[in-house]
Parts: C-alpha cells; structure tokens; sequence
C-alpha cells in the first residue's frame, strides 16, 4: 500500500513538471512573436541594420536629406539630361539650314581684260563686270520647304526625346521604389528569423526543441540575412541607374517617397489608337511622307533655267581711225539661260517619287510595330494586374489570416512553433512577391503611357536619320535580382 502511494505521488510531480516546461515554453516564444510584432524596426532602422559578417561600409548609406519624389527626379532630369540639350542642338540646325536653304546666290564681280597689247592697241580693253544669276521657278521657296519638314521633324523628336527622358526617369524611379520596399521587407524577415533563433534556443534550453530545430533556424537566419544583402546590392543598381538618366550620376543616394500602391487604371483599347495617332514615332514617320512630297516638289522645278545676267563697263585704249583718238569707255552686257534639252533631272524625280512611296509605306510599316509590340506590352500589363489583384485581395489575406490563427493556437497549445514560422514565412514571401508584381504593373503602366519610349540615354536622331524614327521602342522588364 505504501509503494502504491508513492509511485502516485512521483507521477504527479513528473506530470506537474512537464506541465511547467510547456508553459514556459510557450511562454518563451510567445514573448518572442510578440517582440517580433512589436519591435518592428523603422524603414531607416531597417536599411541601416548591422547584420552579423556583413560589412556596411560597402553599401552606399542614404543621405539624411529630405526624401525625393518623382516630380524632384523629373526636373532634375530635364534639366541635366544630355540628350534633350541634342535635340535642342537638331532643331537649332534643321533652323540654320532652313535659313540657308532661301538665301539668293552671291554676285560675281571681277575684272575683263581683251587685246591686251602695244601698239596702236595701246593696251587693249579692260575693265570690271558684274555677274548675277536670277533663281527661277520657286526653287529657293522648294528648298526652304523640304528644310521645312526636316524642322518639324526635328521638334517632334525634341519632344520625342523629353517624353523618353520622363518614361525613363518614371521606369527607374519606381524600379527604385520597389527596390527600396524589398528592403524593409528583407529587414523585418531577417528581425523575424533572428528572434526565431533566440527562442529554438530557449525551447532548446527547457527540454522542448532537438538540436536539429536549432539549426533549420540558423540556417534560415543565413538565408534572410543574404536575401537581404542581395536587396540591398539591387536598391544600389537601380539607384545608379535612375541617377544616370537624371543626367547626374553624382546624385547623393536619398529615400524616395511614394505608393507603390498607387497604380494607374489604363484602358488598353484607348491607348492603342492613342498610340497610333499620337505616337511620336508615327509622327516623325508622316512628316517624313510630307519631307519625301517637298523633294519630289523641288525635283520638278529644278530643270527651270535660271536667268545669268552679266554686265559691266571697260575702257577701251584702241585709236579710231577717223580721229587717232582712243575709244575710250564702253560697256557691255550678257544674258542667258541654260536649255534644259538633256538633262531635266528626270533621274532625280523619278528617284524622289519613289521616296514618296517609300515613306508611305513606312508610316503603315511603323503603325504595325507598334501593334506589334503593343501586343506583349497590354499582354504583360494585364497579367500583371491580375496578379496585383489577386495578391492584394486573396492571398495575402488569407495568407495573414492562417499566420493569425496559427499564432492563436499555438498561444493555446494546440500547435506547434514551426507551423507558425512557416505561416510567417509565407506571408513575408507573398509581400515580396506582391511588392514585384507591382513594379512588374508599374513598368508596362509606363510603357504604355510613353508610347513604348523608355530608354531615356537613347540618343535623338539627327534629320538626316529619321527614315528610323521607332530605334528606340523598347519593351521594359522589372528588376529581377536575388534580392527579389
């Protein structure tokens, strides 16, 4: 009787035991979620976290300056691109040309001199003249037309060229953004894995985790702390490339405020005829049909002659027989024209004809591209969308909801710690994920609202090219590095 009663009394105090190691157990990672969640860092806090074997000094820090906004970048693009200043440079050009083209050719003046000898010549006669050739056929005002259409050109793609420079800025502005919001994600995951270290250590420490829950922990603390090396590499890249296109490759490093958030509702069809009505690069391409008609127009009025007028006046030293005495002053005059019996540039209207048709037929081949390419572009914005809304709406709630109720149970003891690390987890990979998508959406807004025109560095065309006015369409992809 007396064994059974302390064999009842032992295994109370075990069970009585277990029982306070679960509860302080529970209660170790119940305190570490909740510093977890309630410890955030900052976003500065976040960026400027000291990770164990990362050196800090290698990563460009942001200036303590006020944040940028994208209408900032804008300006400072504008005016210190180098590409827009070029343009400026083509149109000033296609002026002075212009200019050239309906000025009226220079007079000659010169000296004449016949029979120029002794005797009863007694020097001949000599004197000056004047020549002047008198242009005929409005071929001056033909000329200063086909420079004409060559200027109109060369202002379409001066804004061709600003609008370049905004799509570009606005691509790596938002390229930046979404690089910077990876980063505080990365920050709080790595928050995350390193608290969740400290407590499988706890549980370690009373009896309620095996070495080996230990170490998935550490190594998961390894993984967060490169993934967000690597977002940090990324943010660094795509801030050197919105300074460049800025024109100011010096630019202090700075937090960009925006919302990523903020997407642009686009309506595909609207855009698509806006794209071929409106498009610079169909723009540049009927003035060049216009150019072709204003040579063909020039080529036409070129085998009218012009008038040549030459005059002047010479003194003439010869003796006259009937009073031995000289001659004296007399003057002369010239005019002609050149018969256009041969040559009346019949090659030349044949060759601009065929120009004509040639520009024709590049505005149509011009409107196709840009169908063309408009196609992946409303195809990628599209999928993108789909998967901003499904994110926003669906996953990520339901994805919060599972990490709440796991965190609940686990609080009542009727789950286990991992399952609320991996509910975690997933979470912070979809908010990644999400945070893509949205620069993914971003990216093709852009492309479509530029008319495809992205590349900001993509240097202007001069008037003597724009017979390639769509070089620089280009489909644009969002950065996709580790820290992704």
């Amino acid at each position: 009787m007396k064994r059974l009663l302390l064999i009842i009394i032992v295994s109370c105090i075990t069970s009585m035991g277990a029982t306070a190691q679960q509860h302080e157990a529970a209660a170790i990672s119940s305190s570490a979620i909740s510093s977890s969640q309630t410890q955030q860092p900052s976003t500065d806090q976040q960026i400027h976290h000291q990770m164990p074997g990362m050196n800090m000094s290698e990563t460009q820090q942001p200036s303590k300056g006020p944040m940028l906004h994208l209408e900032d970048l804008e300006k400072i693009g504008l005016e210190n691109n180098p590409t827009l200043r070029q343009a400026d440079a083509q149109v000033r050009s296609t002026q002075g040309r212009q200019r050239q083209a309906g000025l009226y050719p220079n007079p000659t003046v010169g000296y004449q001199g016949e029979q120029i000898r002794g005797g009863s010549f007694r020097g001949g006669e000599q004197g000056a003249f004047l020549q002047q050739d008198i242009v005929l056929g409005g071929k001056l005002g033909a000329a200063r037309n086909v420079v004409e259409q060559e200027r109109k050109q060369a202002e379409t793609e001066r804004e061709e060229q600003q609008l370049r420079i905004l799509s570009g800025i606005r691509l790596a502005y938002y390229q930046s953004l979404a690089a910077q919001e990876t980063v505080a994600l990365r920050s709080s995951l790595l928050k995350l894995a390193q608290d969740a270290v400290e407590t499988s250590r706890q549980l370690f420490n009373v009896g309620q985790a095996d070495q080996p829950d230990v170490l998935q922990a550490e190594v998961e603390a390894d993984q967060a702390e490169l993934a967000l090396e690597a977002a940090l590499q990324n943010q660094q890249r795509m801030w050197k490339s919105l300074a460049a296109v800025a024109g100011k490759p010096d630019l202090p490093f700075s937090q960009l405020a925006g919302n990523l958030e903020d997407i642009p509702n686009i309506d595909t069809d609207e855009w698509l005829q806006k794209l071929l009505t409106d498009s610079p690069a169909v723009k540049i391409a009927q003035l060049g049909v216009a150019r072709a008609e204003a040579q063909v127009s020039r080529a036409r009025r070129e085998p009218i002659p012009d008038l040549q007028l030459r005059g002047g006046i010479e003194q003439n030293r010869e003796l006259m027989e009937s009073s031995n005495r000289p001659v004296g002053l007399q003057g002369f005059a010239e005019i002609g024209i050149r018969i256009p019996l041969f040559n009346r540039n019949q090659g030349n209207i044949q060759a601009a004809k065929a120009d004509v048709e040639r520009a024709q037929l590049e505005t149509k081949r011009v409107q196709l591209l840009l169908r063309q390419r408009l196609a992946s572009t409303v195809q990628s914005y599209l999928t993108a969308k789909h998967s901003v809304d499904r994110y926003r709406n669906q996953m990520i709630p339901r994805a919060d909801k599972a990490y709440k109720l796991y965190l609940e149970k686990y609080n009542s003891m009727t789950a286990a710690y991992p399952q609320v690390l991996i509910a975690q987890r997933t979470l912070f990979q979809l908010r990644t994920d999400y945070v893509t998508a949205l620069e993914t959406l971003w990216m093709n807004s852009i492309s479509l609202k530029g008319f495809m025109l992205t590349d900001g560095l993509e240097a202007p065309t001069s008037p003597a090219e724009m017979d390639r006015p769509i070089r620089e369409t280009n489909l644009p992809i969002a950065s996709s590095g580790p820290g992704k």
